[in-house]
């Protein structure tokens, strides 16, 4: 309280000691740890790991008491419903923990209107100890400065402090093979939502699970591809070790795997291709399994981290959207298995170009119910499969569609938003034919006076079933520097698709 009146307290320390005190009041941590924090150090009690207390520079409007950033304001326009007309919008997690999805041509405002400020609270809540972050996206692209995350990967880049893990922190062998499997080959499997990746994994997990019961680590790149290209030494070192330890069960799965390797068909070569793509001189220095040093792992959204993945897209864009992708799987597979799950995690993905698969939709589906929850942008719709379209905007409970989308991409996103009732008025005017002469010479009359021939005016009202928002209106009817936004809480509630003014 003295800090307080001092001025001394941000919005961040009360954010934190909040934070602090409901781990109390939960029994996560002691009722004495906690008050002698706070008469020791005041509103500096239960620091960030980072010591940080601040973000060193804030673009958005932030509200930590409700875990808020605004975005705009909701357009005073007939279709949006009268109750939100020019009401501010904001995002916060209990959005975010449903996902969202935001389309949008280049130029037209994804990373500066949005990436940007909910990257930015995302860290701030964070340094308050309520998220995990991890933001992915282009070098260079705009997404926050350095100072502001705690790990800063740049992949492929050599003043780059940290390193990426490639096999997610993992010791099982099955689970590297699953989430490289996804990472690697991905974006080639059938692109139906039943299909999965499940050959490619068979084939690295017999390789991973020998190679590590005889190095005691998983291979490290140029191991992996000459293991898949299946040079003799390579297999024959495994054999021999396999052998010596007396591991018959993972002699097995080498036989199988080089029985495989002459029939047409398979799927190591195309496994070694993809795998040549990070075998390049540009990460020689990255995705090190030796020991020698301890890359960065996904394993660690226990805690409130904030994490910014560049990737090397100039010169690299294949091996960007592998990245990519398997930093996705990576974080589904990590954040469901989470024992505390208090701490709300997220994943900020700036461009999900080649990204979307069936197995990233599934694990989108069960990011909600794991208090976590992804951000995905595109430039437009027709970078996703055809048939996962629909999954992808199911499995998205937030939905956005910038100005300037072209109108198939309107189309897709009018059928998910549906259509609502509303009330139609027809007007008919029509001939009055008079049949006594009086009658027809009073017409004649205000024929002479009018013009017009006498009309009676009938109007009638009724129900009918249109659009929310049509694929034209979408297209062509959103002004520059807005977007239409639908909204879905964790918790069912839902708002409709409303026009958003994204510069107030």
């Amino acid at each position: 309280a003295a800090d307080a009146r001092a001025g001394l307290m941000r919005d961040v320390d009360h954010a934190r000691i909040a934070r602090a005190w409901q781990g109390v009041r939960t029994g996560r941590h002691s009722l004495a740890t906690f008050t002698g924090a706070v008469l020791k150090d005041g509103a500096g009690a239960c620091p960030h790991p980072s010591g940080a207390r601040d973000l060193p520079v804030r673009q958005a409007r932030h509200d930590l008491l409700t875990g808020q950033v605004r975005l705009g304001t909701t357009a005073d326009d007939p279709r949006n419903p009268y109750a939100y007309r020019g009401a501010g919008l904001a995002l916060g997690t209990d959005l975010l923990g449903t996902s969202l999805l935001v389309v949008g041509p280049a130029g037209s405002g994804k990373t500066g209107g949005v990436v940007r400020p909910v990257a930015e609270s995302l860290c701030l809540q964070a340094l308050a100890g309520r998220t995990a972050v991890v933001v992915v996206g282009a070098a260079g692209a705009g997404l926050g400065p350095s100072d502001a995350y705690d790990v800063v990967i740049r992949i492929g880049s050599p003043d780059s402090v940290y390193d990426l893990d490639l096999y997610g922190g993992t010791t099982d062998p099955d689970e590297a093979a699953a989430v490289l499997a996804e990472a690697l080959v991905g974006d080639l499997a059938d692109p139906h939502p039943g299909s999965d990746t499940r050959r490619s994994t068979t084939v690295l997990a017999q390789l991973l699970g020998p190679f590590r019961a005889v190095h005691g680590r998983f291979p490290s790149v140029p191991e992996l591809r000459g293991l898949l290209d299946g040079a003799p030494a390579p297999l024959a070192t495994l054999r021999q070790g396999l052998q010596e330890a007396g591991q018959e069960s993972l002699l097995r799965e080498l036989d199988a795997r080089e029985r495989q390797m002459g029939h047409p068909g398979d799927v190591g070569g195309v496994l070694a291709d993809r795998v040549a793509l990070l075998d390049r001189p540009a990460f020689a220095g990255f995705f090190d399994t030796s020991g020698e040093s301890r890359p960065f792992t996904l394993k660690a959204l226990d805690h409130p981290v904030r994490v910014r993945v560049d990737l090397p897209e100039r010169g690299h864009a294949d091996a960007s959207r592998m990245l990519a992708r398997l930093v996705l799987a990576q974080f589904a597979a990590s954040v469901t298995v989470r024992e505390d799950r208090s701490l709300f995690a997220c994943l900020v993905l700036d461009d999900a170009t080649g990204v979307i698969t069936p197995e990233s939709v599934r694990g989108i589906q069960r990011l909600r119910s794991a208090n976590a929850g992804v951000l995905l942008t595109l430039r437009t719709l027709d970078d996703v499969p055809r048939p996962l379209r629909g999954p992808l905007l199911g499995a998205t409970g937030c939905r956005m569609a910038l100005s300037g989308v072209t109108p198939w991409d309107g189309q897709d996103f009018a059928e998910v938003w549906g259509k609502e009732w509303t009330e139609a008025r027809d007007v008919t005017d029509r001939q009055i034919i008079a049949e006594s002469p009086a009658g027809k010479a009073v017409h004649a009359v205000r024929r002479a006076i009018t013009g017009k021939a006498p009309t009676a005016r009938a109007v009638t009202v009724r129900q009918v079933e249109r659009e929310r928002w049509s694929a034209s209106e979408l297209a062509h009817a959103v002004p520059a520097g807005h977007a239409v936004l639908s909204l879905t809480t964790v918790k069912g509630e839902h708002a409709p698709p409303l026009l958003v003014d994204l510069r107030e």
